[in-house]
């Protein structure tokens, strides 16, 4: 995901570099305003906010309507007291709440959250160096005293002064204010046992354990903003394994980014509920064994006994670490969004297949919303006559799909009569059954509401669905998921808004005569071990047209594409993407010998490059054709042929790959067709895609 542009840069670091640690944020350099608080214009004086008095100022914020050098100006002197103001909007606890207001901090933007801990508190550290990095930028945002703040713990809250802090430890050293406030879940909590507590803490508090008391002189906007993202860092990024792990590399590029973006994306509903529900397990069982772990390390780090008892219990001290760490890769498989996006997650709905009826009976489900006699009559006429079926049929009525398709045992089938239905939710097809419109498509709408992971998902052995309008909104996975068996989508509209059809390992997809169009991501993504048809279909105004996931390791097999007669049209991207890894697992098996190749002047993309070329190489075999307005006669099959048109578009685009010094690039591969995936490629068109007809990425 892209992080979009901050409106306006910091005041007074338009010429600067970014700095290498983050301490180099001065006092003086103010944050910017937050999204749609950078709004707020210049406020009137407001009451000195150090006083430990509940009473607050009800100055509301006012707009500035001045030029936007006026406004700029203004963002510049953030926290002067000559012109006092905030940035920062009031969180309002209600008229009749005991504490004053906090400064609002918790619905900071993903991008916000990502340049904080990029540029400033986190910088370039090594996971043994976050703490410090995060002392310094504290220290050069915190004011050290003369604030308030609501200490919130899962038990009680209580009003109190911040009179020093303690950089080093992330603490602040507090007392309380006067007079008292405070509220409990229990009546105990007295001021004299409040002032005990304190006591027992030396007056110590964490600062992630604190909420700012709001101020509209915007004094303590940058302390309120630095406390917000301490406190987000330690609760949703921060593990404690981290400083377990290799200190070699970048904390930020390896896990805070990542972990950030899967925070966001959960809170924007871009990840399956059920993948959400398999990682928050998956963390509170590696944070349990983690535990464990370290009670066991402890338990034998003071003993020197070589007896067998003991290495009994290093043995299951091994097994223990071998299991969390196991948990840990794939906690990471799911953080990373590169990693997600590629591998996907395997599910299926969970729900079994019915199975036939015990009558040994098929039913046929006709859905209609309303009945009328002409209907009847040309239904019996066309669809349901019994001399078509040489015997008498069970005919069962119903006002929308969906419950005519859960209705469903094995063979049945749902006629669907023309009209606009709503459905709430997902179609889940578990059952080999046929799901058809009568009439055409445009007459015959499928549209979804509500949250869903996909909009129809498909696990049956064999499910057709055929002349039918499907309109799909806010389904993350897309407006159709063949999990498994075989799905045969006929002369159908899949007008997509999130993404379109995904088909998954082990399941076979063939889609003929159908139009699809709108994805925000892919048409149709291609899992490893998927196969797919494609049959005279459209393709258009998606993201990319298709994409295929191909990975060669011992745990998946190739996709099978074959596409006939197929119009790939104005996609923002590729018509057809393939996403591979750029070094094979041999070559990161011998990564001993890419170093010594690269003290001898060869650089790890040239590496890249003799990889792929070898790849080409053992490629081979005839290539179709395909692109262009008009369809092309096939060409010969010469494996020789293939391997020089192969060659030469690789060579073609050697000097970008060498400059690439990650494995993370999109480029445009016009030998992509030579693949062994494509079974048979015939008669397409390619048009008007926004980077070309076909692109590979590496990751």
């Amino acid at each position: 995901m892209a992080e979009p542009e901050l409106e306006r840069p910091l005041p007074g670091e338009e010429e600067e570099e970014r700095p290498a640690r983050s301490g180099a944020v001065e006092k003086e350099e103010e944050e910017e305003p937050r999204g749609d608080e950078a709004e707020g214009g210049p406020l009137p004086p407001a009451s000195d906010g150090s006083s430990c008095g509940p009473e607050e100022s009800n100055n509301a914020l006012e707009p500035d309507e001045d030029s936007e050098d006026s406004e700029c100006g203004s963002c510049s002197d953030l926290g002067s007291r000559d012109q006092p103001r905030t940035a920062l909007q009031r969180h309002s606890l209600g008229s009749n709440a005991l504490f004053p207001d906090t400064f609002q901090t918790n619905n900071l933007l993903f991008y916000e959250r990502f340049k904080a801990y990029q540029d400033y508190m986190l910088a370039d550290c090594k996971v043994s160096e976050v703490k410090e990095f995060t002392a310094e930028y504290l220290e050069k945002l915190l004011e050290p005293s003369g604030w308030r703040a609501v200490w919130r713990t899962n038990v009680f809250e209580v009003l109190v002064e911040v009179v020093d802090v303690e950089y080093s430890a992330l603490k602040a050293v507090v007392r309380l204010c006067e007079p008292f406030l405070c509220e409990t879940r229990e009546s105990a909590f007295t001021q004299e046992r409040m002032q005990e507590l304190l006591e027992l803490k030396e007056h110590r508090l964490l600062l992630q354990e604190l909420w700012v008391v709001f101020d509209e002189s915007g004094e303590f906007d940058q302390t309120a903003l630095a406390i917000e993202h301490v406190r987000f860092f330690y609760k949703h990024i921060w593990r404690s394994w981290d400083e377990e792990d290799d200190d070699d590399f970048d904390y930020f590029v390896r896990c805070v980014e990542p972990r950030l973006r899967l925070h966001y994306d959960i809170l924007e509903d871009r990840v399956p509920s059920a993948l959400v529900a398999e990682y928050q397990s998956r963390l509170s069982q590696c944070e349990e064994l983690y535990r464990k772990f370290l009670d066991f390390r402890n338990s034998i780090s003071g003993t020197d006994s070589d007896s067998e008892a003991e290495n009994v219990s290093v043995v299951e001290g091994m097994k223990l670490y071998e299991r969390m760490e196991q948990l840990k890769q794939k906690l990471k498989l799911i953080e990373n969004p590169l990693l997600r996006y590629v591998f996907g997650y395997q599910k299926h709905s969970g729900l079994k297949a019915k199975g036939e009826r015990p009558s040994g009976t098929v039913v046929t489900h006709v859905v209609s919303s309303a009945m009328m006699s002409s209907l009847l009559q040309c239904l019996f006429r066309d669809k349901l006559s019994p001399d078509a079926f040489h015997e008498e049929i069970e005919i069962q009525f119903h006002r929308d799909p969906q419950s005519a398709v859960h209705a469903c045992h094995e063979g049945d089938r749902v006629i669907v009569c023309p009209g606009h239905y709503v459905v709430e939710g997902a179609l889940y097809i578990a059952d080999s059954i046929e799901l058809e419109g009568y009439g055409l498509p445009d007459d015959i709408v499928i549209e979804e509401r509500g949250k869903a992971d996909a909009f129809v998902e498909c696990t049956g052995a064999n499910v057709k669905i055929s002349s039918l309008k499907l309109i799909q909104h806010d389904a993350v996975e897309g407006i159709l998921s063949v999990h498994q068996g075989k799905t045969i989508l006929e002369n159908c509209v899949l007008q997509c808004e999130t993404t379109g059809v995904a088909v998954r390992t082990s399941a076979e997809f063939l889609m003929k005569n159908s139009d699809l169009y709108g994805a925000k991501g892919a048409g149709i993504e291609v899992y490893p071990g998927g196969t797919c048809t494609l049959i005279g279909n459209g393709i258009h105004h998606c993201k990319e047209g298709i994409l295929i996931k191909d990975f060669l390791n011992e745990n998946y097999v190739i996709p099978k594409i074959t596409m006939v007669n197929n119009v790939i049209h104005n996609n923002e991207g590729y018509g057809v993407v393939l996403v591979k890894p750029a070094v094979s697992p041999d070559v990161k098996e011998n990564s001993l010998e890419s170093a010594e190749g690269e003290k001898n002047g060869e650089s790890a993309a040239d590496a890249v490059i003799g990889e792929c070329e070898e790849q080409h190489k053992q490629a081979g075999g005839a290539m179709d054709s395909y692109g262009g307005d008009a369809v092309s006669e096939p060409m010969e099959d010469n494996s020789e042929i293939a391997n020089e048109l192969s060659l030469a578009s690789l060579k073609k685009n050697q000097a970008n790959k060498k400059r690439l010094s990650s494995l993370r690039f999109t480029e445009a591969d016009d030998g992509l067709m030579a693949q062994e995936m494509f079974v048979s490629i015939v008669g397409n068109q390619f048009k008007w895609n926004g980077k070309g007809s076909f692109g590979t990425f590496l990751y």
